[in-house]
């Protein structure tokens, strides 16, 4: 018989050989399968990296108003560190007598790498006086800016990766001995490891210890759920091995540090220890102490459960046991150990300082820069985007408005809280230097202040009598008829508005007007102006592109965001030139490269004589009109302008301001759509006047443009008046405008000589 057909003959009488053949040929090539997704999934995903977000740099001079306590809490929010001596590692500083030492850390900015550099900051009581490293003097000193956020994947991982150089020796030693003594012999699975946990877990009766080695660990975090299967466990155990096949221990380790997952904020998750190291403690991985690795290597095991804001005296247990391990592992003295162990847990305190993740404001940041950015940009090239967010406006935007709806919720009716959102912007720049789009800042979900669009109410005013006053036909101290108006409509109805107090006032002047809000008189003056050219204005002036030109327009009946409310007072605040709200200043590739510029752009949209005279308004809005409630709230000396604002029924609740540094919008409404109870004086006002005093802003205060001229005009009637006859208001007005005297109170010398000029005027007409 041939030997082929004994081997046949064997193999149909042995079938288990032919099943056994089958068997390993499915086994090989379900691993060549796993091998191709592993690999190609490795090598693709370790090397994403999210654009990273950068707050405005902090940077000094001499002349600049900061206390020495404001920059102290400046630099804990940037994670520096105080010491007593002198600071000679990077992210330290000290107090002297005279001021603050520092040791900046090194930064990459858009236009200069920086290393690590000494600098002493002096003052003059609340005022930076000089800044010097020895015998040099500067200028100007820039520190590293606070990192605000990543722009992650929609998945919600976020990471900040660190490299191999970049990551302490004593966290890897710790990892090792907390995680898998063995990592440096075994091949991806550990036997040893295996038959201990086994051994433990059946003494104890329960599921104590586990086998997996940091190589399994990262495969669950890349490729698997979180099921506990025995599939699953041996799929584990494969990509394990192959991934240790491929790649060498280094790698492996340097992926697992910047994966492993370290916890939760809001629907953000947390990766990687070089974004936890910022997020627990708000410094560089590599600036962390003993310690402080040791309460993240303490993590690892449950996030959640061993959260030190949560579950302190669970965490601290976890991190002296994994700063013993340490010390049995020999990558610490028993005598650092015993040191560390009786340190507290020092995390970040974010709820003084601030969120630590700002979601309203990357939303914007993410609108703008997907003008000129693919999304898998952002995601997986390592951008560096700086922006104007200014973390002290931020966080003092973000208490005052959590605290503000905590007051108000006190005295409402019904379980749902009120909601809330803040815009502030630069009044020079336009950047945008805080956005809070809910009362939870740090809550990825709804964002007010670029999503809501709601009724303005009367911050549409001011669009109205712009558009008069540039008409030429109106100055401020013209008078208008404040009384009942019926309106046709186009489809035959009639639209009767009131005053809010239901009362008209008859003839009153445009100053009283705005800064009462009488409805009555905007409507009669819109209606004169016309609506299309107030519409027009206030698509000039930043608002919607398309604006329908119905009456109801000239008392608010248009919606819009707090975005574009900031946008339009923005306009005023800066003269009459739009200058469009930029959160980006720059963008930069991995290497430091700068990509993309978005420099101021200003256009003039309204007439600089027209612009003053509406603003004079505005301030004295805050002064004895609907907005006088806040002056309890402001510095005396401070001159801010402004308008409230409030729909139908109170259902929304507005106030846009600016002062000489900040323009501000608040708004404050249920998401039901349900009423406030609230005018934007009584809610969103209050909480404006208590933002803008806590910034130590400066007063508005332009100066006058060619064309006008300052007289004192009786505040109801618009005639020149004696400061000591009447009740007057100094306003610039245009030099043509037809004044007459208010009767029994005679012009002063000023008014005199005016009064002959205009007098002359007639004669050689």
């Amino acid at each position: 018989m041939s030997r082929s057909r004994k081997r046949r003959r064997t193999v149909r009488r042995r079938p288990w050989l032919r099943l056994s053949a089958l068997l390993l040929l499915v086994v090989a090539g379900w691993l060549l399968y796993l091998d191709i997704t592993v690999t190609h999934k490795f090598d693709g995903r370790r090397w994403d990296l999210p654009a990273q977000v950068y707050a405005r740099p902090l940077e000094l001079y001499a002349g600049l108003q900061m206390p020495p306590a404001r920059l102290e809490r400046e630099l804990l929010r940037l994670g520096y560190r105080s010491v007593r001596q002198a600071p000679r590692q990077p992210g330290s500083f000290r107090r002297t007598r005279r001021g603050i030492e520092l040791m900046s850390r090194e930064f990459r900015f858009w236009d200069e790498l920086r290393p690590p550099s000494p600098l002493a900051i002096e003052f003059a009581g609340a005022q930076v006086s000089r800044l010097s490293s020895g015998a040099t003097e500067f200028a100007v000193a820039r520190l590293d800016p606070l990192l605000v956020g990543s722009i992650f994947p929609t998945h919600g991982e976020d990471r900040l990766i660190v490299a191999p150089d970049q990551t302490p020796e004593v966290l890897v030693a710790a990892l090792k001995a907390v995680e898998d003594r063995r990592f440096d012999e075994h091949h991806g699975v550990d036997p040893r490891a295996l038959l201990r946990a086994v051994v433990v877990n059946l003494r104890s009766g329960e599921l104590q210890q586990g086998g997996s080695t940091l190589t399994q660990q990262l495969v669950k975090n890349y490729f698997l759920d979180n099921r506990r299967t025995l599939w699953r466990k041996i799929r584990e155990a494969a990509m394990a091995l192959i991934l240790e096949w491929h790649y060498d221990k280094r790698d492996l380790l340097n992926a697992y540090i910047n994966e492993i997952y370290m916890g939760q904020d809001g629907n953000r998750a947390i990766h990687g220890f070089g974004l936890a190291s910022q997020f627990y403690f708000s410094r560089p991985l590599d600036e962390l102490e003993l310690h402080q690795l040791a309460l993240l290597v303490a993590m690892v095991k449950g996030p959640a459960y061993y959260n030190p804001a949560r579950h302190p005296e669970r965490a601290l247990e976890r991190r002296n046991l994994v700063l013993q391990m340490l010390a049995d592992f020999g990558a610490v003295t028993n005598a650092e150990a015993m040191a560390a162990q009786r340190r507290r847990l020092d995390t970040w305190d974010q709820a003084k300082a601030g969120a630590s993740y700002y979601p309203a404001f990357l939303q914007l940041v993410r609108t703008q820069l997907a003008e000129q950015y693919r999304d898998e940009d952002l995601t997986s090239r390592g951008l560096r985007v700086f922006t104007g967010l200014d973390p002290l406006v931020q966080a003092t935007a973000e208490a005052q408005l959590s605290a503000g709806l905590a007051s108000l919720d006190r005295g409402a009716e019904g379980a749902e809280r009120l909601a809330g959102a803040v815009v502030i912007t630069s009044a020079q720049s336009g950047e945008v230097l805080a956005v809070v789009g809910d009362r939870q800042a740090g809550f990825d979900g709804f964002n007010r202040a670029l999503d809501a669009r709601r009724p303005i109410g009367s911050l549409v005013k001011p669009a109205v009598y712009l558009a008069a006053l540039q008409s030429g036909r109106y100055h401020l101290a013209s008078v208008i008829e404040d009384e009942p108006i019926d309106v046709t409509l186009e489809n035959g109805d009639t639209w009767a508005p009131s005053n809010y107090s239901g009362e008209a006032h008859g003839m009153v002047t445009l100053l009283r007007a705005l800064v009462e809000s009488f409805n009555l008189a905007t409507v009669r003056l819109g209606l004169a102006v016309g609506p299309a050219q107030v519409a027009d204005t206030l698509t000039a002036m930043g608002g919607p592109p398309e604006i329908t030109p119905y009456p109801s327009l000239l008392l608010g009946a248009v919606e819009m965001t707090p975005l574009e409310v900031a946008q339009i007072y923005g306009t005023l605040a800066n003269g009459g030139f739009r200058a469009p709200l930029r959160a980006v200043r720059s963008v930069v590739d991995a290497a430091g490269e700068p990509l993309q510029r978005f420099p101021m752009a200003i256009e003039q949209i309204a007439q600089p004589g027209a612009v003053y005279q509406l603003n004079q308004a505005l301030v004295q809005v805050l002064r004895r009109g609907t907005g006088r409630s806040a002056s309890g709230r402001l510095p005396a000396e401070l001159v801010a302008a402004g308008k409230t604002g409030t729909s139908d029924d109170y259902r929304d609740s507005w106030f846009a301001g600016f002062t000489g540094e900040h323009v501000m919008v608040v708004w404050l409404g249920y998401d039901d759509n349900r009423p406030t109870g609230l005018t934007g004086a009584s809610g969103a006002l209050q909480i404006w006047a208590s933002i803008i005093s806590e910034l130590n802003s400066a007063s508005f205060a332009p100066l006058p443009p060619a064309g006008l001229e300052k007289l004192w005009i009786d505040y109801d009637s618009g005639l020149m008046a004696r400061p000591a006859c009447a009740d007057v208001v100094e306003l610039a007005l245009p030099v043509d405008a037809r004044l007459g005297s208010k009767p029994g109170c005679g012009p002063g010398l000023g008014m005199l000589g005016r009064r002959a000029r205009e007098w002359l005027d007639e004669v050689f007409d």
